[in-house]
């Protein structure tokens, strides 16, 4: 009714329990990643893959020349990503390799380029997480002009463009070597299990295409389709002698928000998440 104050919301004992509990795993959530980017940059897929596919923690101090006394803490590790689903624990107290943990195998192939090593780098590394650390202060900013990105905000530099280079080249060639292992080994998969998409198909446009994996997969499983690549000049100025000289497909500079070549299809790859975008992209 109106005139009624409302009723104040008070939670009851068991709400409370399980809110305390639900705020300890928001508020250390972000160690996962780290694991994670610690497994990688400590090589523990490769050596797991080397092992036969299964390894102790005791086994994996000694392949990975670690110091005896960070056996009890490399356990932690193990068991902190197991939990999580990078790896799969046993009875024997091994861990094994899964399906997530086999795209961080050094050497593995599928479909092209498979390991997915550069996106867990490239994610976990200092410079997305002190674009996030600065995300509060972002919101409070009044700028003048187009908003910034947090990530710009903070490095004055955004990802996938030339100021990123400049700042820090290898981060920014780790960046675009994330996005095109993810774009070399995704096609694979859609070629075989939704060949239904390219039914009736003639030609195709490929927003973003890079250096042209895709388009090329593509072509080989189905010749009769006449496949564009569109990316911006800055990459094509780096593939496009090289793609040219392969004549699988024909290769436009140009930029999607712009002109996209006409086609019967476009095809539109997503390289992040929704949180992502929100918080990193302009």
């Amino acid at each position: 009714m109106a005139g009624q104050a409302e009723k104040v919301f008070v939670p009851t004992d068991d709400e409370l329990l399980q809110a305390q509990s639900d705020l300890w795993r928001h508020s250390l959530c972000y160690l996962t990643p780290m694991a994670l980017r610690c497994a990688v940059d400590l090589g523990i897929p490769t050596a797991i893959h080397r092992l036969g596919g299964a390894a102790s923690p005791s086994e994996l101090v000694a392949a990975l020349s670690l110091p005896a006394s960070k056996l009890p803490f490399l356990a932690r590790l193990l068991r902190q990503l197991a939990t999580a689903g990078v790896f799969t624990s046993t009875d024997a107290g091994t861990y094994r390799l899964n399906p997530l943990s086999y795209l961080l195998v050094d050497g593995v192939r599928i479909d092209g380029d498979a390991s997915q090593t550069a996106i867990v780098r490239a994610a976990a590394s200092r410079y997305y997480v002190e674009a996030a650390m600065g995300l509060a202060d972002w919101f409070r900013k009044d700028f003048d002009g187009p908003v910034p990105s947090p990530f710009e905000d903070v490095h004055g530099a955004a990802i996938f463009e030339e100021s990123m280079a400049l700042l820090d080249p290898e981060m920014d060639q780790l960046i675009h070597d994330a996005v095109a292992a993810h774009d070399h080994m995704g096609i694979g998969p859609v070629l075989r299990q939704c060949g239904e998409l390219f039914e009736g198909l003639e030609t195709l446009t490929d927003c973003g295409g890079g250096d042209g994996t895709t388009a090329r997969s593509i072509v080989e499983a189905y010749p009769h389709i006449k496949c564009t690549v569109l990316d911006l000049p800055k990459v094509m100025d780096k593939v496009l002698l090289p793609a040219q000289e392969e004549g699988a497909v024909k290769y436009v500079s140009g930029d999607l928000f712009h002109v996209v070549p006409p086609a019967q299809a476009v095809l539109l790859k997503v390289y992040m998440n929704v949180a992502h975008s929100i918080i990193f992209m302009p």
